[in-house]
């Protein structure tokens, strides 16, 4: 529960993102690389559906693309539908390549825990199970710090009104997403989903993020 509802927004919703049905299933092989391109910089995140995370992330200026996916579990090339079981222990995740001369990590992390509650254990609104659990996943070893910082931060501010649960763990496995799950919010804006959920989350995010956002 918040305590200070200014810095940080959470839509719940009795949608669910599950709605979807499992077609058009291509999973990539693990990618791990950290400097896919040069001057750019990978982070992944999980913070619940990654239908919301990815229509956050893609408009903030710096960031030149985000993919959704599935790390953190035990299972090789794992489908939406196996996920959704709980038995593989993937989270729903986004993989956002910036670049730091433009956008830093930190400021990412900022966005990361101002878009989702990071204080319910494998819950974020409708959306129940470890797949929508918080989570960083860091590419190396100045991520984590700077996970660990924000998180003492908002533990001694108190920010939260309960205990911060976000997992900070090195992402050892990244798997991309089925391609229907790919910019979803841009090629699915009417869908009741879009509109219940994630239309107003991204209104509130634009107005806090105003500064930050890519110009249209």
């Amino acid at each position: 529960m918040f305590k200070k509802s200014i810095f940080f927004v959470l839509v719940i919703s009795f949608f669910s993102c599950n709605l979807s049905a499992d077609k058009n299933k291509e999973i990539s092989s693990l990618i791990l690389d950290n400097n896919t391109m040069e001057g750019l910089e990978l982070a992944t995140f999980a913070n619940g559906c990654f239908w919301c995370s990815e229509a956050v992330f893609q408009q903030l200026e710096g960031v030149s693309e985000v993919v959704s996916g599935y790390a953190g579990g035990t299972v090789k090339n794992p489908t939406y539908k196996e996920i959704g079981t709980g038995t593989t222990n993937h989270a729903e995740v986004i993989r956002i390549t910036f670049d730091p001369k433009i956008i830093s990590y930190s400021v990412l992390l900022e966005v990361f825990f101002s878009t989702h509650d990071p204080t319910t254990l494998n819950r974020q609104g409708a959306d129940v199970g470890t797949q929508y659990r918080s989570a960083i996943f860091y590419h190396n070893e100045e991520q984590k710090i700077a996970a660990e910082k924000i998180i003492k931060a908002l533990e001694n501010e108190h920010v939260f009104e309960d205990a911060i649960v976000t997992e900070i763990t090195p992402i050892n496995n990244y798997y991309v997403a089925e391609n229907y799950h790919q910019d979803y919010y841009i090629n699915n804006k009417n869908q009741g989903y879009c509109r219940a959920v994630i239309n107003p989350k991204l209104e509130k995010f634009r107005k806090k993020f105003k500064n930050k956002l890519k110009k249209e």
